[in-house]
């Protein structure tokens, strides 16, 4: 009797928790877990006057066609290497100016440097395209009219040169997500005692000296989790920064050219639902292993931390 009104206190205590949290179980149940039921669709020769579920079911036929394919090799080739590149620079310059940040000593300075430095993440990448095309166009381009005549360099057709765009959606990318990262990671440096700067200091450590002493070592399980958890989404690329910005350029589209972007041209420009799906189950399965694996990892290290 006693355990049953304790269980009682207990669920009127977190009701409202409870009922805060509904509508975000809700989200999570449509959005997320609901279109798994799609996932049939990878194994089915969708015919449209039969309908989904009365298409003949073809088994991994759409696989097999897709890995057949040079572009199972491409879009996967694309997304690991730009995701790696985007994990490792941005890891670093995200600590650079984080460090550079808190040297920042004046509040009014160090508020507006975070302000300026975090703008771009809230820039939609439909605006980040068209900020790109008015740099790169041919004909008005900042690029061609003014920055390469004074170089003494001819004018580029950017959209049809496949060579300059991992470069370009580089830049782009840590333009656009440094800074998001930078204030995770001055956070960090932030809560870091003050003691410690105060003895090296005392003990005669540069600036240098102390960062590498100090602040590195100890925002490194910072690192390392935002690292891990970077690499579990390694086969999950921004859309909009692989299709908006080369503004869906063909000639480009050997460097351009990730899963995300595969799944919708084959949905819908080529209009081959079984093979689209197919690739985003295989993104999706990948994905996921990548992600428990990342997982583990990290909650591993989080153990071992806490022993010491």
């Amino acid at each position: 009797m006693e355990y049953t009104k304790k269980r009682h206190r207990t669920f009127f205590k977190y009701l409202p928790l409870t009922l805060l949290m509904l509508p975000g179980l809700a989200y999570l149940l449509i959005n997320n877990y609901l279109p798994l039921l799609g996932m049939f669709i990878a194994f089915k020769n969708i015919n449209y006057s039969q309908g989904i579920f009365a298409s003949d079911w073809v088994g991994f036929s759409n696989f097999v066609y897709l890995f057949k394919t040079s572009d199972a090799f491409i879009i996967t080739r694309n997304t690991i290497l730009y995701n790696a590149v985007f994990i490792i620079l941005g890891t670093v310059l995200a600590i650079a100016f984080a460090i550079l940040l808190n040297e920042v000593r004046r509040k009014v300075l160090s508020r507006f440097y975070q302000s300026v430095i975090v703008l771009p993440h809230l820039i939609s990448f439909v605006v980040v395209g068209y900020l790109a095309y008015a740099a790169f166009s041919m004909e008005t381009g900042f690029m061609n009219k003014t920055i390469l005549p004074l170089l003494g360099i001819d004018e580029i057709s950017w959209y049809t040169e496949p060579k300059y765009w991992p470069y370009i959606l580089t830049i782009v990318h840590l333009w656009k997500s440094v800074g998001f990262s930078c204030i995770i990671y001055l956070a960090s440096i932030i809560s870091i005692d003050t003691e410690y700067y105060e003895a090296a200091t005392l003990d005669g450590a540069s600036k240098w000296q102390q960062i590498r002493a100090i602040t590195i070592p100890l925002i490194t399980p910072v690192i390392v989790m935002l690292m891990l958890l970077g690499i579990g989404r390694i086969f999950y690329s921004d859309f909009g920064l692989f299709y908006q910005v080369p503004m869906n350029a063909g000639a480009i589209a050997d460097t351009t050219n990730v899963i995300d972007t595969y799944v919708y041209r084959g949905l819908m420009v080529l209009g081959d639902i079984g093979m689209a799906s197919a690739a985003g189950v295989y993104q999706s399965l990948v994905g996921f292993v990548l992600v428990l694996g990342a997982n583990y990892i990290v909650r591993k290290i989080n153990r071992e931390n806490a022993l010491f």
